[in-house]
């Protein structure tokens, strides 16, 4: 089965101004009826007609909107002087053009010749353009102030006419985003734009460009504005600035999301217009945020042997990863004939020969694989199970029950215990039975050996799911099940057990309270006897997930401080692990992926009483610090869990993300853990996360607290073994003993990261054992995240 209409990637067709001034006006064409469509109608009706194109992408102003808004407000400012032109000839200011312009400012409003739609109609499956030009970020305070007044101006006039989706005019200076966010930030809170309308900021991730001063795009006061057209934006650095474009690029969204509250209504179009960026791994981070737009201009791609239009390796790699996502591709240019075959058709039919062989993408298509399952489920935060103190509805048993890969693993792992037991009679408990599926799938076992007699114990708490155990004893097992009905700790059997067979795991491997569980059932277990699972490991990695970030904090239920402070399970879509795969600059990191804990069954160390049950849970308390290296700078929303499970001989579950494919693959039955943080962690390129993460007991519950500190790796110089003088330093001479100074120790250096040289010129940090090894210098923490289980618990 298969789900091309909900899981198939639209697509929109740029039609740039050049094109829309070409169509004649619908004020100077042929008499016709109020209800006739307009050429714009016309346009958008043929485009879509093509069935290549679901949306149509067009600027909502045009460029005598942009020549009355550069007249206005480029001159230079009351106060200022005249302005010299291009020639060095003086302008003198326009006391009338100046006049208009405030008159604007009180009162902005539109001439009809200025925008492109003016009727409801015409809006039909259109995403909207603001003005590329202006300038939220400008250095000039001027510009700044009128871009954002003509940005609420073209909104207001979007909102008129119903528009639902409108892409931004991009950022461009890395030192003024924080005007630009507050401007963004500023609409997305006022009531008059409406509730609904998507705002989407235009992000290119070419490289960018490097200036001393001055607007990116030219603007000044004086200065005419000039039409950038669709060509991709460029991102302005200072060139003190030490990291990237890649990064630069990623930061001026993360300052923009972060002010503005991880605004849902606020997304990101991708701007993938050339040069892409081949820096391995620097493209991941994206994954992690709203890219509800790809914006893929024709000169992103590349003619094959034949002169179609292809794209790079990297970029195809990218584009059939994030295809999951379902974002709209922005086509553009594609009118220009930059390619010898495949006309304007071919861009649109190269995306749906990405869509056909993106992997994740048909895997979600897919029936029976786990992406097909889970198709609705993808980052929607659900509290786990607690199976000790709820009683689970038939439903939900059924739905785990439609796990084949789980009960045909637990399948071959009784199998195989059966067959090392050679002719020995065997008995059997399944502890925690549910509706039985483990009992059938023990049988399957049992005929498969075709071995001498086994016995089969089932413990059930669920007095509703006992009704269904009665009955497949009855219709299926021929009542050759005896059946107790009880908690699996204060149970009594008959006799002692050669295998103990159980499904109590969770999505972190003990967060169902497997161990507790099993520690009072192994008293049922002969000296020699099994547990399948014996052993169980938990993972956990650093987690980015704007989109998760937003499902905690924005939940309808709950305490928001209780919410964020409870772990989840969540099948992650939208997200990325921020760890690389060990080392780091120090050497001193674990893997990608690290293990936390572990538990073993039977567990032969217990002090326990006269019933075989142990005294107190102490001995499941644990307790890991892991340290992680990030090779890209990113934000830490949580931390993902994950588990791993050996059954018996040679067979696994896995939910790892490296070995799920290997041991269990496409199994449905557990989605990953999550850890949320309340205040999302910061963390520069080649930072060092060091995670606390601990499992806690008492008589009536587990709990588990979590905690993360953030490193920087700097060189670590030792300073001269010498005291220093107290002495005055107007002079700026060099320090020496005044008679009856004190000689005192230098201060100690400051373990903030942007703490300036001593005065003698050493590093701010500093080696205190004096090695001249690397050190690190502690820049972040969160809060320790529920103590005490004050928030979350699983209770005995």
């Amino acid at each position: 089965m298969s789900y091309p209409d909900l899981l198939s990637i639209p697509i929109a067709l740029h039609i740039p101004a050049s094109e829309l001034t070409a169509l004649p006006p619908a004020s100077s064409s042929e008499p016709r009826e109020p209800d006739d469509p307009t050429p714009i109608q016309e346009l958008v009706s043929a485009t879509l007609a093509s069935r290549l194109y679901t949306y149509v992408c067009l600027p909502l102003t045009t460029p005598k909107w942009k020549d009355r808004w550069s007249r206005m407000c480029l001159q230079s400012p009351l106060g200022a002087g005249p302005s010299s032109g291009e020639d060095g000839q003086a302008l003198g200011r326009d006391e009338q053009v100046e006049k208009e312009a405030e008159e604007w400012r009180l009162h902005p409003k539109f001439e009809r010749e200025e925008v492109t739609v003016t009727r409801l109609e015409e809006t039909y499956s259109l995403i909207g353009m603001v003005s590329a030009w202006l300038e939220l970020d400008s250095p000039e305070s001027g510009i700044r102030y009128d871009s954002e007044l003509a940005l609420r101006q073209e909104l207001a006039y979007a909102t008129y006419l119903d528009v639902r989706t409108v892409v931004l005019p991009p950022p461009r200076n890395r030192a003024n985003v924080a005007d630009y966010a507050r401007a963004i930030n500023a609409i997305l809170n006022d009531s008059s734009f409406g509730s609904y309308m998507q705002l989407a900021v235009r992000i290119p991730v070419s490289e960018v460009e490097h200036r001393t001063g001055g607007s990116p795009s030219g603007l000044g006061p004086g200065k005419m504005l000039e039409s950038p057209g669709m060509k991709s934006p460029q991102i302005v650095l200072s060139p003190e600035a030490e990291e990237g474009g890649l990064d630069s690029a990623w930061e001026m969204w993360d300052v923009i999301r972060t002010v503005c509250g991880y605004n849902s209504r606020l997304s990101i179009v991708l701007d993938l217009s050339p040069p892409f960026p081949l820096r391995p791994g620097a493209m991941d981070r994206w994954s992690a945020e709203p890219i509800r737009h790809i914006f893929l201009p024709a000169t992103s791609f590349i003619p094959n042997a034949k002169g179609y239009p292809v794209l790079a390796k990297a970029n195809q790699t990218f584009l059939k990863e994030v295809m999951q996502f379902l974002p709209i591709f922005i086509l553009s240019k594609t009118q220009a004939s930059l390619h010898n075959a495949g006309g304007s058709k071919g861009y649109a039919e190269y995306v749906r020969f990405l869509e056909k062989t993106s992997v994740p993408l048909q895997a979600m298509r897919t029936e029976g694989t786990l992406e097909s399952f889970a198709s609705t489920y993808m980052d929607r935060v659900q509290a786990p199970l607690q199976p000790l103190m709820d009683n689970l509805q038939s439903s939900t048993y059924a739905i785990f029950e439609r796990d084949p890969v789980k009960y045909e693993r637990y399948e071959e792992a009784v199998y195989q215990a059966l067959l090392a037991r050679g002719e020995q009679e065997t008995v059997i408990c399944v502890a925690g039975a549910g509706r039985g599926p483990l009992i059938s799938r023990a049988y399957k076992a049992i005929q498969r050996v075709e071995g001498p007699k086994v016995t089969i114990y089932a413990i059930e708490k669920n007095p509703n799911a006992l009704v269904t155990l009665q009955e497949r004893n009855a219709l299926e097992w021929g009542n050759a099940v005896t059946l107790f009905f009880g908690d699996m700790r204060s149970v009594e059997l008959p006799e002692k057990v050669d295998i103990l067979i159980s499904e109590l795991l969770g999505s972190f491997g003990d967060n169902e309270l497997s161990p507790e569980c099993l520690d009072g059932a192994q008293r049922f277990l002969k000296d020699d006897g099994i547990s399948i699972p014996s052993f169980y490991t938990a993972h956990v990695a650093p987690l980015s997930s704007s989109k998760l970030y937003n499902e905690v904090l924005h939940q309808t239920i709950g305490d928001e401080k209780k919410n964020a402070e409870t772990p989840y399970v969540v099948m992650f879509q939208a997200t990325n692990v921020l760890s690389g795969e060990g080392g780091g600059v120090r050497g001193g990191c674990g893997t990608k992926v690290q293990e936390c804990w572990s538990f073993e069954h039977p567990r032969r160390d217990l002090f326990v009483d006269a019933r075989g049950l142990p005294f107190s849970n102490t001995h499941n308390t644990r307790s890991a610090h892991l340290t992680f290296h990030v090779p890209h700078s990113g934000v830490l929303h949580g931390l993902a869990g994950y588990f791993e499970a050996h059954l018996y001989g040679d067979v696994s579950l896995s939910i790892h993300p490296e070995t799920k494919a290997q041991k269990s693959n496409n199994m449905l039955s557990w989605f990953p853990f999550y850890f949320p943080l309340k205040d999302p962690l910061y963390l520069p390129a080649n930072a060092e996360l060091d995670v606390h993460l601990w499992r806690m007991t008492s008589r009536q519950k587990v709990w588990y607290e979590w905690y993360a500190e953030s490193f920087l790796p700097v060189p670590a110089q030792s300073p001269p073994p010498t005291f220093g003088f107290i002495t005055p330093q107007s002079t700026g001479a060099p320090n020496t003993p005044r008679q009856g100074s004190t000689p005192v120790r230098p201060p100690r250096p400051s373990p903030m990261l942007d703490a300036s040289p001593s005065a003698e010129g050493h590093a701010a940090f500093v080696d205190v054992l004096g090695r001249g090894e690397l050190s690190r210098v502690k820049i972040g923490q969160t809060s320790l995240h529920n103590p005490g289980g004050r928030s979350s618990w699983i209770g005995l």
